[in-house]
């Protein structure tokens, strides 16, 4: 392989530029198993799509979002890499005493650059590499099967990545005991396990070459309305929707578990959202014999919002008891949040990396 001081100085211009719209992966209760399949940890953290057109570096949320303006010290570490032309396909997180933090992830999501440039230094994230979409000359990968993606990535961190501790390769593996034995013992830097198909190119729509085995059963969700408590009028609970095939936003559930000290704010939040018809597929049902008709009346919201939730049970394509707050998720588009979520089951593959 030839060394960074030998690549042509003249590069072709940048194949690959943003937006691009990142390979997603699908939830699956089972790790596949075969001879086809890689397996990568997943990672707890925002993902990112990194470009590099020269002087210039452009950063890209899964939803098509710039990231770019949020994370400066990402931006300049990939600015001093060797290599003029690439795009990455990455996962930005952010050591915290030893730990990934995501709430310090969601406080760089900030209008203040101020804010944004104290915190980059306080706190800088890290950028963990998975994927090589365009190489060091801008030419692109695509088209190309993972298996050789990988080998290119490989060589591209060999020549590359050496140079800096803020950008590193992620790890990856095709033998199924080795992916199981990282997640023996859980830990906060791990949200599961990935499976890539090796034989297929990068490909938006492709989600089965892709899939997600998660700890516990969560779901991405538009918040697309909201009831105010019984008492006083602040937030009471957050009302769940899931995209269909059809482009239907249908309820699916609820949550309660809001904290009482962040209620007063999320109300005037939400208050601003006010929009009907906020579900334009399955919407919240009326009073019943168990509610009054305060506790089921409704305030429904433009679909701007999206939270990740725990859940355990599903029937009838809803949540069959409230869901868990996880965090809100600012970096996933709600169009993103498909009804297919939902079809997670529990497995035995799934439980041993419990």
């Amino acid at each position: 392989m030839m060394g960074c001081d030998e690549w042509p100085r003249r590069v072709m211009e940048l194949q690959v530029k943003p937006p691009l719209a990142p390979m997603e992966a699908q939830s699956v209760a089972e790790i596949p198993v075969g001879p086809n399949w890689q397996y990568e940890p997943k990672w707890d953290g925002f993902r990112c799509l990194a470009f590099r057109d020269g002087d210039k570096v452009d950063l890209q949320s899964k939803s098509g979002q710039s990231l770019t303006r949020y994370f400066p010290e990402t931006v300049a570490a990939l600015r001093e890499l060797k290599a003029d032309r690439f795009v990455v396909d990455s996962e930005l997180v952010i050591p915290v005493k030893g730990r990934f933090s995501f709430d310090d992830l969601l406080q760089r999501i900030h209008p203040a650059a101020s804010r944004v440039n104290k915190l980059a230094t306080q706190t800088p994230a890290l950028m963990i590499v998975f994927d090589l979409l365009a190489d060091a000359s801008g030419k692109s990968l695509l088209a190309m099967p993972l298996k050789e993606r990988r080998k290119q990535l490989e060589q591209f961190a060999k020549a590359y990545l050496k140079s800096t501790d803020r950008i590193r390769l992620s790890p990856a593996t095709t033998n199924l005991a080795q992916a199981r034995k990282w997640f023996e013992s859980p830990g906060s830097d791990l949200d599961g396990a990935i499976a890539k198909r090796l034989d297929l190119p990068y490909e938006s729509d492709q989600r089965s070459a892709m899939q997600k085995i998660k700890r516990e059963r969560t779901a991405d969700c538009v918040v697309g309305g909201f009831r105010y408590a019984e008492k006083g009028k602040v937030v009471g609970s957050l009302l769940l929707g899931l995209y269909d095939d059809a482009g239907l936003l249908n309820h699916v559930g609820f949550c309660s578990a809001i904290k009482a000290e962040e209620r007063p704010a999320l109300t005037r939040k939400l208050e601003k959202l006010i929009k009907p018809p906020g579900f334009t597929g399955h919407a919240p049902g009326g009073p019943s014999r168990w509610s009054t008709r305060r506790s089921m009346e409704w305030q429904p919201l433009d679909p701007k919002l999206v939270v990740e939730v725990a859940f355990d049970h599903v029937s009838g394509e809803r949540f069959r008891h409230g869901t868990r707050l996880l965090r809100w998720r600012p970096d996933k588009a709600p169009r993103q949040c498909k009804m297919d979520q939902l079809g997670q089951k529990r497995g035995s593959a799934a439980l041993k990396l419990l």
